[in-house]
């Protein structure tokens, strides 16, 4: 897929763009009705399961091959499962996050976790780690990427890592619910990283399907993220 080039910058207009959904996706302490078997009971309300709009819900993010929790183990999508830990991931903010809030970007700057660069252009959105937790049970590594490159695999590292474990919320254009998630380690601020579903994937028409970095995209004229880098979050208790 090329990557056409982007409609003249308009950060508040982006900023702007969706808020409020995404305030209530990604707010830490917020529950809501999630589909069932989304992830394992024990992991409970605290639980996110992240989802590409594309394959909905029935697809949730989950550590592949085997679920171990280990450093390089990969990220990607599985079916939604009440029995499989492999899906249970917690949100994880900032030191100075309050119970029941949302973390920013300009929260994980203070906390060393991001740029200078990236705090400035991004420090009031909303960002987040996806933290490994199965059976509810936290783990020290957490979704992120080994480089910040084009085609990059998703994987386990430790959630002390900077930048690379950190991933903001970036609205899309109202006539597109949903947002791209975005690698707070990327430098290239016209064409960020973002959380990506390779069309080579789902069309083998397996049960796993590996995530990676791609530089975000619209869709040339109405700013529209393309449907493979636009996603959606669930919390709540499983069923």
């Amino acid at each position: 897929m090329s990557v056409p080039a982007l409609q003249p910058r308009s950060r508040r207009r982006r900023t702007l763009a969706l808020a409020s959904t995404i305030s209530l996706l990604v707010a830490m302490g917020v529950a809501t009705a999630a589909p069932a078997n989304a992830a394992t009971p024990e992991c409970g309300p605290a639980c996110i399961s992240v989802f590409s709009t594309e394959l909905g819900p029935s697809f949730v993010e989950a550590v592949l091959e085997g679920g171990d929790a280990q450093v390089g183990q990969p990220v990607g999508l599985r079916p939604a499962s009440g029995t499989d830990s492999s899906l249970d991931f917690v949100p994880g903010g900032a030191t100075t996050t309050a119970q029941g809030q949302s973390a920013t970007v300009a929260d994980f700057f203070a906390d060393g976790m991001v740029s200078a660069e990236a705090n400035e252009e991004y420090g009031s959105r909303v960002a987040v780690q996806q933290i490994y937790a199965p059976y509810g049970i936290r783990t020290d590594l957490c979704v992120g990427v080994e480089r910040v490159t084009q085609g990059e695999d998703l994987v386990l590292i430790p959630c002390s890592e900077p930048g690379r474990t950190v991933w903001i919320v970036y609205p899309t254009a109202q006539t597109s619910p949903g947002f791209a998630i975005v690698n707070a380690a990327t430098t290239d601020f016209d064409r960020p990283f973002a959380m990506h579903l390779p069309v080579q994937e789902t069309a083998t028409g397996g049960q796993e399907f590996q995530m990676e970095l791609r530089r975000l995209q619209f869709v040339a004229g109405d700013g529209v993220l393309p449907m493979r880098q636009v996603w959606g979050a669930i919390f709540g208790p499983r069923m």
